[in-house]
């Protein structure tokens, strides 16, 4: 890293993985191992963001949820990052823009569960997502219809790409997205907080 912020080449694929992160957990990994082995990524970047606008409740600090996530990654071409916070953006589709900006001529790809592509039009400029840089789209237990039916999917509908098209992705413009139907683990950030261990950890990890 440079100055504390991820190193990439013009011309480089890198995926973008993005979310509060609290916690991470192996579910973020098999999204990540399957991005960098379909989408023939040249590395991954976890964003880990101050807060998600759509949630009342704030997440753990920010100083535990990235510790926590550089534990969970464990692989040489993930690096977690607080770049949203360098960028002073809270929105995905100001970070995509400022990301562009900051990084010319890097192909981005916007990673997401099937379970946000569901909600996505409930997002800010969520166009304006679709519209700056391809997105992959991982199937998770449950969601594959509904993500298939959903406002964005119907709307953009001529842009996906078949599957097997993946590793063509981040060379196309936008808008350009695939749906990747694969096994993954049900596991999620709210039920491992539910579960009771994550907020003593990471009060822990503040403290420390």
């Amino acid at each position: 890293m440079r100055a504390g912020l991820p190193v990439a080449r013009a011309g480089q694929a890198v995926g973008l993985l993005g979310g509060s992160f609290d916690p991470a957990h192996e579910g973020h990994l098999a999204i990540s191992h399957a991005a960098l082995t379909r989408l023939g990524l040249d590395a991954l970047w976890w964003l880990v963001s101050p807060g998600n606008p759509l949630k009342a409740r704030g997440p753990a600090p920010m100083p535990a949820r990235l510790a926590h996530a550089r534990a969970v990654a464990r692989h040489p071409r993930i690096t977690v990052t607080g770049i949203e916070a360098h960028l002073g953006t809270r929105h995905t589709a100001e970070t995509l823009r400022g990301l562009q900006r900051l990084y010319p001529g890097v192909r981005f790809v916007w990673l997401m569960g099937a379970d946000n592509l569901v909600q996505l039009h409930r997002w800010h400029d969520w166009r304006g997502i679709v519209e700056t840089v391809p997105m992959a789209v991982f199937a998770r237990p449950g969601d594959r219809l509904a993500a298939k039916l959903s406002r964005a999917a119907r709307i953009y509908r001529p842009a996906r790409l078949p599957a097997r098209a993946a590793p063509l992705l981040a060379r196309r413009p936008a808008p350009a997205w695939c749906f990747l139907d694969l096994p993954m683990s049900d596991l999620s950030s709210t039920g491992l907080r539910a579960a009771g261990g994550w907020p003593r950890m990471a009060a822990a990890m503040s403290e420390a």
